[in-house]
């Protein structure tokens, strides 16, 4: 029996080791967190109707997506600045992605640079764009993305200006992270945390800090503030699309509106998204959408799903109604918060073990087969 064997006793022994800012800068939503329950509700609103007499089961958990073979179908979301909650998480998790065939997702506001984490990934990794204002930067970070090995775009939508984030704000975070007599405090009071950054070194924008004036934290926060908020309008995705020859999928589309005319725009795909109820605190939850959003572009547009996804039974909900792949951000972090640099292959094989129990419970061996798995009234 291992240790730690659901994610959320992960996120238990993230809670405990963690200075409190860095756990809160993982674990918090916005406003007063009605959508980080929205999402979990709305998962446990989802029953399966089992089927039985169907003999030995082997459940495959392989999945294609645009083309490329995954070991299973989820993947690492992205999370930026995602070293704050552990040093070196961005590479551990990209190790993690490449050992299981997962895909991971760096952001744009990631803690390594695009070149470092496309190696670790080792043609797993996948590239989240917040569009900066200067569309030369964006040029030119497409530019290393696809040298660097990076298959999927994933562009960012949901962040039309920061949000509110007010548990971020009672535990003292600031962007850039200061370091405040609190805050030292905090740290010192978890020296496993406290010596993995010394190691480290301070948590970075490292993929921007080369396209800023000047490379000292507060100089870059700034230059990342002011370039990757409000600028992303439709023409802007055109010509994105001209800078970026791979899968392009829309990270944040929750209408059917914003769908159809992604797909008349010519996107390969849309994650659902509401950022993990860290933007919007009246969102719906992403699998709430999901259904009507499959409705109206069809089974040939890719349809993604994340926020609130905490295990293999999750996964399986999602996937029986439409998605075809699934993203978790805090699940994966929380191993590596909780355990260092393994903890993204713990949780890989917690997921990898709850999905593969799930199928077989409800009596399917392939993905393919979930249609009618949901049970009456879900």
């Amino acid at each position: 029996m291992r240790r730690y064997p659901m994610v959320e006793d992960l996120r238990a022994k993230a809670r405990a080791r963690l200075p409190h800012f860095a756990f809160e800068y993982l674990d918090a939503g916005t406003g007063t967190e009605e959508c980080l329950a929205r999402n979990r509700a709305a998962f446990g609103r989802i029953a399966l109707e089992p089927r039985y007499l169907r003999g030995a089961l082997e459940p495959d958990l392989t999945a294609s997506l645009f083309g490329k073979s995954y070991g299973a179908p989820f993947g690492i979301a992205p999370v930026g600045l995602a070293s704050l909650i552990w040093p070196g998480a961005e590479r551990a998790l990209a190790q993690t992605a490449s050992r299981f065939s997962l895909p991971y997702t760096l952001s744009t506001v990631g803690g390594e640079t695009i070149e470092r984490i496309g190696e670790a990934a080792g043609g797993m990794g996948w590239f989240q764009l917040y569009t900066p204002r200067d569309e030369t930067v964006a040029v030119d970070l497409l530019a290393r993305a696809e040298r660097s090995g990076f298959s999927v775009l994933l562009v960012t939508v949901d962040v039309p200006v920061p949000s509110r984030r007010e548990r971020m704000r009672r535990a003292g975070i600031t962007m850039p992270p200061g370091v405040s007599p609190r805050l030292a405090w905090q740290a010192a009071q978890k020296p496993a945390w406290t010596l993995a950054t010394l190691r480290h070194g301070q948590p970075r924008f490292k993929t921007m800090e080369t396209y800023a004036p000047a490379r000292d934290l507060a100089s870059v926060a700034a230059y990342v503030h002011d370039q990757v908020h409000s600028v992303l309008d439709w023409a802007y995705l055109d010509r994105l699309r001209t800078y970026w020859k791979g899968p392009m999928v829309l990270k944040g589309v929750m209408s059917v509106a914003d769908a159809l005319q992604a797909k008349a725009a010519g996107v390969d795909g849309l994650l659902l998204s509401n950022h993990g109820g860290r933007q919007l605190d009246a969102a719906p939850a992403p699998v709430e959408a999901l259904a009507d959003i499959r409705k109206a572009v069809g089974d040939e547009m890719a349809l993604m799903v994340d926020s609130g996804v905490r295990c293999g039974l999750d996964i399986v909900r999602a996937l029986a109604l439409g998605a075809d792949f699934v993203l978790l951000g805090r699940a994966f972090h929380y191993g590596v918060a909780a355990l260092g640099p393994g903890g993204g292959d713990h949780v890989a094989e917690i997921l990898l073990e709850e999905t593969r129990n799930v199928m077989a419970q409800i009596g399917r061996e392939r993905f393919g087969e979930l249609e009618g798995a949901l049970a009456s009234g879900s």
